[in-house]
């Protein structure tokens, strides 16, 4: 298969953007919040600002690069996300239609015993009842007494047998009445895989990433050498997560248990929702092309059904004035958000030290790969660099 171009040209960046966005970047860096990041941003199709700065590995002195290779986490979820819109694309998979068709052994119900459809738009927007064994508040949750793994951990057991102990917890709501962040998008790498009729990974490779040429990310990383190490704030200075360290992302929570290695491991399940790797650029070729709205692997009105708000009205924990899509979430309202961005504009992000986020109304796509969670993630450092961003950009009008 020939790999596309970058669908992106190299152009100008407005009058104090780059050296706002370096002066962000080095802040963080220098107050030790972050090892290191890679930062890009588009506007109009132009790739406009492109910065590798820090440690891919501290302690052995490798500085970052740009071509590094990152452990996704949730950034995983707009890839798997579009290879299913691409199914729906080719009328092999309905929004609307029962997954039990194709997965006829997952069938969770609901607390009262009652029996439940949950539909494909439901994976892809969190509406459907399901949940993360890391929001649990201790380690004798539903999830964690089934022995569910969130995508992250060496947990030793294949996908089937992941969705099998997912079914037998009950749901936390009926399907589309009610909105929670989940396992949904692994049920939908499963839900994928049937469809598809190829293990996730190949079938990822087919509809999305090598179509778009994103030749480095993938369920296993090739080259250890150049994958970023992980790193987790902590009092002085970010320290290198080990293998089986469990870290919270939020406050009264068991938290997420981390394997470093996992992504190394190709006997490892594929997790549709947090168990990808790859790099910055990769990440951005996929948003440019959605932002295009061009044809290449969508079609315009299920490129608006992805941008669309699909929780009803439902409010985000944490993210006043965001909705959901089919894959990302959706800013409804700027100013409840305190937010400089457009309405409608895209974010998500990555536990292990990621945010990105487009704004379609001004042509803006902005991807921020880091090593050090949740500074990366959720940390000043996002605030920090969205506000360099718009602010040089209002600056030049």
């Amino acid at each position: 298969m020939s790999i596309p171009a970058f669908p992106l040209r190299t152009g100008v960046p407005p009058a104090q953007l780059s050296a706002c966005i370096r002066a962000a970047v080095q802040q963080v860096l220098d107050e030790r919040r972050l090892v290191g990041a890679v930062v890009l941003v588009a506007r109009d199709g132009e790739l406009i600002h492109r910065q590798a700065a820090g440690w891919a590995d501290r302690e052995s002195r490798r500085t970052m690069t740009m071509d590094a290779v990152f452990r996704l986490a949730s950034a995983s979820k707009p890839v798997v996300s579009t290879a299913a819109l691409v199914l729906v694309a080719q009328g092999r998979l309905g929004l609307d239609d029962g997954i039990d068709r194709w997965l006829p052994g997952f069938r969770p119900r609901l607390a009262d015993g009652r029996p439940a459809r949950i539909t494909a738009r439901q994976l892809l927007s969190h509406t459907a009842g399901l949940g993360y064994r890391f929001f649990e508040a201790d380690a004798d949750g539903p999830y964690a007494r089934a022995g569910v793994s969130d995508g992250m951990d060496a947990s030793g057991i294949g996908l089937d047998e992941n969705l099998r102990r997912v079914a037998g917890v009950p749901l936390l709501y009926e399907p589309g009445t009610a909105w929670g962040y989940s396992l949904a998008t692994d049920v939908l790498g499963a839900l994928i895989e049937r469809v598809h009729g190829a293990p996730l990974d190949a079938a990822v490779r087919a509809l999305v990433t090598g179509p778009l040429g994103m030749a480095d990310t993938g369920f296993v990383a090739q080259d250890a050498r150049r994958v970023a190490t992980a790193y987790v704030n902590n009092a002085s200075q970010p320290h290198p997560l080990a293998e089986g360290e469990t870290v919270s992302p939020f406050e009264g929570t068991v938290g997420i248990r981390y394997s470093p290695a996992r992504i190394f491991d190709p006997h490892a399940f594929h997790s549709g929702g947090a168990g990808m790797a790859g790099t910055a650029d990769d990440l951005l070729r996929l948003l440019e092309t959605l932002r295009q709205d061009s044809g290449t692997l969508l079609p315009k009105a299920l490129i608006a059904e992805m941008a669309r708000d699909q929780t009803g009205g439902q409010a985000l924990p944490n993210a006043p004035g965001f909705g959901f899509g089919l894959g990302f979430s959706v800013l409804r309202d700027p100013a409840q958000a305190a937010s400089p961005e457009s309405e409608g504009t895209w974010r998500w992000g990555g536990a292990y030290g990621h945010s990105w986020f487009v704004d379609r109304a001004l042509g803006l796509s902005v991807v921020a790969f880091t090593n050090t969670l949740y500074e990366g993630m959720s940390g000043r450092f996002v605030t920090d660099l969205r506000d360099a961003v718009y602010g040089a950009l209002e600056a030049a009008r």
